[in-house]
């Protein structure tokens, strides 16, 4: 059974929110693709994993490289092409419903304080909640510095 979680970002960085959840997902054994809607943005997630702590290496790739079907973890802009079993979305790339339903897990991590994110995640809620048999959702906020669910369906 799936799980889309949703977080709704208000405080943390979608850097630091994606690293950490990245983190928990390769410990897990996980292989994800980490989908955005821009080059230069995924660039930018890329120098920020792999200027993390030592301790937590996150090993990853950016999307056009010869390795990346051998990814754990692969940033890109396309489909997933390092048979991954989860997704993470930023800046409102798109999920598609029949990739969904494959997935053993999916994050959708987008700006609570901009009313475009906020529109386009509530599309996605509408297009993955309860509409996929067998993917069950969660919304998360950010509230007072802590995660906290607000729905699930």
């Amino acid at each position: 059974m799936g799980l889309a979680l949703f977080y709704q970002l208000t405080r943390s960085p979608v850097e630091d929110t994606a690293a950490l959840l990245l983190g928990k997902a390769v410990a897990a054994g996980w292989r994800v693709m980490l989908r955005g809607t821009d080059a230069a943005r995924l660039a930018m997630l890329d120098e920020k994993l792999w200027g993390g702590a030592e301790d937590g290496f996150l090993p990853h790739g950016l999307e056009g490289g010869p390795h990346d079907a051998a990814q754990p973890v692969l940033l890109g802009l396309g489909p997933i092409a390092n048979a991954a079993n989860c997704l993470m979305t930023v800046d409102g790339a798109a999920v598609a419903l029949d990739e969904a339903a494959r997935l053993d897990r999916i994050w959708v991590l987008f700006d609570g304080n901009s009313d475009a994110a906020l529109a386009t995640a509530r599309v996605q809620w509408k297009a993955l909640a309860g509409v996929i048999d067998g993917v069950k959702a969660q919304y998360w906020s950010e509230v007072d510095g802590r995660w906290q669910m607000k729905a699930e369906r």
